[in-house]
């Protein structure tokens, strides 16, 4: 882990579909030396292990580490990989945010516990809420201007102009809607972040320079 930073920080990305944030972080996370946890990730926690509400609630009346082994698995961190179809497994999360409360609740206890777990960089799950009074958390959010997401969004995953559109509505009020049911709040209000970055003039990785630059002068 870069030595500039504190021993225990967690760093949390809300971003909008198309603005690269999720390569942004990943980029974020290597410059940092640090583990990189996105929903795919929490997904593939929970199917390994067979994590819901219930089992974890158990596990931790044991006092076991419950996570540790996990993160053994994802170190070192996984290459970013970039938007990719909507039939494939990792493509599905911009089409659908459904979930229930018990599901909800068991990525809650994961995140928790991988950001007790160590430095790490947790991308979207309502990071910035779930983990609220964490020490020295700091959350960020990823923007960009329609055009460009549409621009990207084609150029990734190979859509028309109208499909990257479609795409953007499709999650901005699928994440919209998830955001608001299990916090009650909005994904876009600023007061959820420490900083907010337009990404519309600037690379994946000048991206990650200025946000790891803003990090060197809070943690």
């Amino acid at each position: 882990m870069n030595t500039k930073f504190k021993e225990s920080f967690v760093i949390t990305i809300s971003r909008e579909v198309g603005s690269g944030g999720r390569t942004i972080g990943r980029k974020l996370a290597e410059k940092l030396d640090i583990n990189y946890f996105d929903k795919e990730l929490i997904k593939i926690l929970m199917k390994r292990f067979d994590l819901n509400a219930e089992t974890i609630e158990q596990i931790k009346g044991e006092k076991k580490s419950w996570l540790s082994d996990f993160v053994r698995l994802v170190s070192p961190m996984p290459a970013a990989t970039a938007i990719i179809k909507s039939d494939s497994e990792y493509g599905k999360e911009y089409y659908s945010e459904v979930t229930t409360g018990d599901i909800y609740k068991a990525e809650s206890e994961i995140l928790r516990g991988l950001a007790a777990e160590g430095a790490c960089i947790i991308a979207g799950r309502s990071g910035f809420h779930i983990l609220e009074g964490h020490p020295n958390k700091v959350d960020i959010f990823i923007t960009a201007s329609r055009p460009n997401r549409i621009q990207r969004i084609m150029a990734k995953q190979n859509v028309s102009e109208k499909e990257a559109e479609d795409i953007i509505e499709r999650v901005d009020e699928s994440r919209e809607n998830y955001i608001k049911r299990f916090t009650g709040k909005s994904r876009y209000d600023s007061r959820n972040y420490d900083l907010s970055l337009n990404v519309d003039n600037l690379t994946e990785d000048q991206a990650a320079e200025v946000i790891l630059s803003y990090l060197e002068k809070v943690l």
